[in-house]
């Protein structure tokens, strides 16, 4: 089987499961098992053992493992990062906690903001000053750095973070305190903002910055064992990390920007989606990402995620900008919501049913799982409401009790309401549907999109059975659920491509536009982003793309304009405006005539081409055989408990249809469909559910 085959191995580290892919050739099999939050390599590997036992294989046999987790992002939302200390420019301390003096409620008195990751107690100023153009104005002044290490020491500080005024513009004075520090305090973790996020925009540069300081000895030190792992396992192979960005590097790099990890499991299923709507020739898709702990919701046009330069981890308040911390990193765009399978149920001081963000993780798990768990999750509702079954959830290796699931149901939701424990499963369900139906309206309102006019694509392993209903609620009348649905966003690492992009902000104006300063930064970052991505692409070809954040004069916020890849002339400012206008006015409506037109940023990504999917051709629509069985299910609407058939996905061919109420079971999910639609398998073998005409 594995004889001149390539070996490829994915993994997505969750906060309740670990899902894990191993493809051979054109062969794949898969594996969920629950992770280990104290030492998360250990479900990596023992995972791996299993999955490489079904494909008769050995870790030595694999030639690319890619690997993507939530643990950047977990430790920030659950404050488990390292002590981490700020140093900045004199009279800069407080830059975390003024932010950019906006409120993202302005009407709310009591506003509540994600505390920073540095407290004030651990942010400490030296006297230095570089200007908006990179010249010295107040020379370092190195001895005021040396003396915070003995301070540094005493207060237990494990990660230092060094943000100076304008260091985008000349990274010299950071460089220096870092170096110094390092001198000081030889193993401490250093991130300096210059490296991390050359930009303007103190407010954003400084917050990511120490953030990456926060994660960076957790993230750095489970990578090292990681690896050391892999080879005493004799792991021969190469590893790559996938970023949030929707590409994957290398491990070296991951460890000096751990912040880019932050929402590297979601970008993966962005990738999955778009994999599947390119497939499908579905040019508007919705994805629907459903795990164990949050659901991710992200539009995709044209087969191609949106992105964003910006990301807010740790909201305060569900769904509104400016209430988390910002992170400034290339991003797919998406909304994250703790609403997942382990997302634990209870009733609130105003008698309502409300769901998450807590969740029950893997340890001790739902209270179904019979591992010491006795608050009800969304799992216990569904197996409560019979939608799971309860012998066969994650291929049968982890058996399931329906009465502990009551139980809790009962205890938690229904006696405080007088609810039976089939009703209160059904409300906890109703609840966990209408937040994710409300993250993707309010997802697609922002984006001034119409979210009814898009496909639905489920995948995780808890959207297939929460997808019909979710949207009912919006408005969709076509559901897709891939093959390996329950693990797609590991399926989608193994298509992301290597690629890296650098952002460094030089302001200048199309009026006064140098030339050759610009060609040079270009080039300049081209190169770094090359070393960065060739390594790994082997004889894959490397594309570059280059684009400019432009803005009218003035204004706060800019747009981006792809540039051509190679040095610019003064024949390129005229095309650079018309294109600025053209995509201004697909914005706005209309441009603004003559005004004066300035460059804040430079982008330079480097990339392998992604691996795309052959089209699938239409098949014709037969009956399916005979149901496997069947589950008592409780309608909710109804107040009833019906018999409703159950069908095993692998038996339906192609072609295959069947009318709601059923489930559709496999060994990573199940997928439950509606009264409202009817189902069938498409030709690559995904479940599509289309609502029944009227």
């Amino acid at each position: 089987m594995l004889e001149g085959a390539e070996v490829r191995l994915a993994v997505d580290i969750g906060g309740t499961f670990t899902d894990i892919v191993l493809d051979v050739g054109e062969a794949r099999k898969t594996r969920k098992v629950l992770t280990t939050p104290q030492r998360p390599e250990q479900a990596v590997l023992d995972g791996m053992r299993l999955i490489l036992a079904d494909a008769r294989a050995h870790i030595s046999d694999i030639d690319v493992f890619i690997h993507g987790t939530t643990l950047a992002t977990n430790a920030i939302i659950e404050r488990r990062g390292a002590k981490t200390a700020l140093i900045a420019t004199d009279g800069f301390r407080d830059v975390l906690d003024i932010g950019t003096e906006s409120r993202y409620d302005q009407y709310d008195l009591s506003i509540d903001k994600p505390k920073p990751l540095a407290p004030r107690s651990l942010r400490f100023t030296v006297p230095e000053r570089i200007d908006a153009h990179g010249a010295v104005r107040l020379p370092l002044d190195e001895m005021a750095v040396r003396a915070l290490a003995p301070k540094l020491r005493e207060l237990g500080v494990e990660s230092v973070a060094i943000a100076f005024l304008h260091s985008y513009a000349n990274p010299e004075h950071e460089r220096r305190a870092a170096a110094i520090i390092g001198e000081e305090m030889p193993g401490i973790s250093v991130t300096v903002s210059s490296a991390v996020c050359p930009e303007i925009r103190e407010y954003e540069r400084t917050s990511t910055a120490v953030a990456n300081a926060y994660v960076q000895p957790l993230i750095d030190g489970y990578l090292a064992r990681m690896a050391d792992a892999l080879q005493v396992e004799q792991f021969r192979g190469a590893i790559y990390l996938v970023t949030s960005g929707g590409g994957v590097t290398s491990i070296e790099t991951a460890r000096r920007f751990p912040v880019r990890l932050v929402e590297s499991g979601p970008a993966g299923g962005a990738i999955f989606a778009a994999q599947i709507a390119a497939r499908l020739g579905e040019s508007k898709v919705l994805s629907f990402d459903m795990g164990g702990t949050t659901a991710k919701i992200c539009l995709i046009e044209k087969y191609q995620p949106e992105t964003s330069r910006v990301f807010e981890v740790d909201r305060a308040a569900r769904f509104l900008k400016g209430s988390g911390l910002p992170v400034r990193i290339p991003v797919i765009e998406m909304v994250e919501i703790g609403a997942g399978g382990g997302s634990i149920a209870h009733v609130d001081a105003m008698k309502r049913v409300t769901v998450g963000p807590e969740s029950a993780s893997s340890e001790p798990g739902p209270a179904c799982y019979g591992r010491g768990g006795q608050r009800p999750a969304v799992t216990d509702a569904d197996v409560a409401l019979g939608m799971i079954d309860p012998d066969a959830f994650a291929g049968g290796t982890i058996k399931l009790d329906p009465e502990l699931s009551k139980q809790a149901l009962l205890r938690d939701v229904g006696e405080a309401l007088g609810l039976s424990a089939e009703t209160a499963a059904y409300a906890v369900h109703e609840v966990v549907c209408e937040n994710m139906a409300s993250a993707a309206r309010v997802h697609a309102v922002e984006r001034g999109e119409i979210v009814g006019q898009h496909t639905l694509i489920a995948f995780g392993g808890a959207a297939p059975l929460h997808a019909a209903r979710v949207a009912e609620k919006i408005g969709v009348s076509r559901v897709i659920v891939p093959s390996n649905a329950g693990v797609g966003s590991a399926v989608g690492f193994l298509a992301a491509p290597i690629a890296y992009e650098l952002v460094r902000s030089r302001h200048v104006r199309l009026d006064d536009f140098d030339t050759k300063a610009v060609s040079d930064l270009l080039q300049e970052m081209a190169t770094e982003a090359r070393a960065l991505v060739e390594p790994g692409a082997a004889c894959a070809p490397v594309r570059e793309r280059r684009a400019a954040f432009m803005r009218y004069v003035g204004q706060g916020h800019e747009i981006t304009v792809e540039l051509p890849n190679r040095p610019l002339t003064s024949a390129d400012l005229a095309g650079l405006r018309q294109k600025f206008e053209t995509d201004y006015s697909a914005m706005f409506e209309r441009p603004i005539p003559g005004a004066a037109i300035e460059v804040l940023s430079w982008s330079v990504l480097a990339t392998t081409d992604a691996r795309n999917p052959s089209a699938v051709a239409a098949v014709a629509r037969t009956p399916a055989a005979k149901a496997v069985g069947s589950r008592k299910f409780f309608d909710g609407r109804a107040g009833e408990v019906i018999e409703i058939p159950l069908y095993r996905r692998e038996d339906m061919a192609p072609g295959a249809t069947i009318a709601g109420p059923a489930v559709i079971a496999e060994d990573e999910t199940s997928t439950f469909v509606s009264t409202s639609f009817d189902a069938h398998i498409d030709g690559a073998g995904s479940i599509v559910m289309e609502r029944k005409a009227a």
